[in-house]
C-alpha cells in the first residue's frame, strides 16, 4: 500500500500537469461531444519533482507537449478519454519533427506528454491528431508556441 508522501506527490504532479494543459480556455478546441486541451512548454518552467518522477528531462533547450481529451459531461468539466493521439512541430524554416507522446494515466485523470529540443526564440506550429477511443473521427489541434531559452 503506497504511504500518504508518495500518493500526495503523486497527486502534485498530476494537479500540476493538468494544469498545464487546462490552464487557460484559449488553449482548448471544441470538437462537438469532445474537448481538446493542448498546451506546450519549456520543461525548466516545471518543478524538479515533477520531471524526476514523470522522467522528463528538465532544461531550458527542452519543451514539453500536454494534451488532454474530455468527452463533454453536462454540469461537471467533462469526462478524460483516451484516445490515439498524434503530434508533430514545425519551425518557421519548415523543419519538420514528430513528437513521441506517452499517455499518463492516474486516477481518472488521462493525459498526453512528449518532450523536444528547443531553441531560444524558436517559434515552433504544433499539429495534434486526436482520435478517441471508439469514434472513427479524428480530429486536428493546430497551435502556434514561442520559447525563450536564456
Amino acid at each position: 500500500m503506497p504511504n500518504k508522501k508518495h500518493v500526495l506527490s503523486t497527486l502534485a504532479g498530476l494537479v500540476i500537469l493538468m494544469l498545464a494543459a487546462l490552464a487557460q480556455a484559449e488553449n482548448s478546441q471544441d470538437f462537438g461531444d469532445y474537448v481538446v486541451h493542448f498546451n506546450a512548454l519549456s520543461t525548466d518552467m516545471l518543478p524538479a519533482s515533477v520531471t524526476k518522477q514523470y522522467g522528463i528531462k528538465r532544461s531550458k533547450n527542452r519543451g514539453m507537449i500536454n494534451i488532454a481529451v474530455l468527452r463533454k459531461v453536462l454540469g461537471t468539466t467533462g469526462k478524460p478519454v483516451p484516445a490515439r493521439v498524434t503530434a508533430s512541430a514545425t519551425n518557421l524554416t519548415g523543419q519538420k519533427r514528430d513528437i513521441s507522446l506517452r499517455e499518463i494515466r492516474e486516477g481518472t485523470a488521462i493525459y498526453y506528454i512528449g518532450t523536444f529540443p528547443v531553441s531560444h526564440e524558436e517559434t515552433l506550429r504544433f499539429t495534434v491528431g486526436v482520435q478517441p477511443e471508439g469514434e472513427k473521427d479524428a480530429f486536428e489541434v493546430k497551435f502556434k508556441q514561442q520559447f525563450y531559452t536564456r
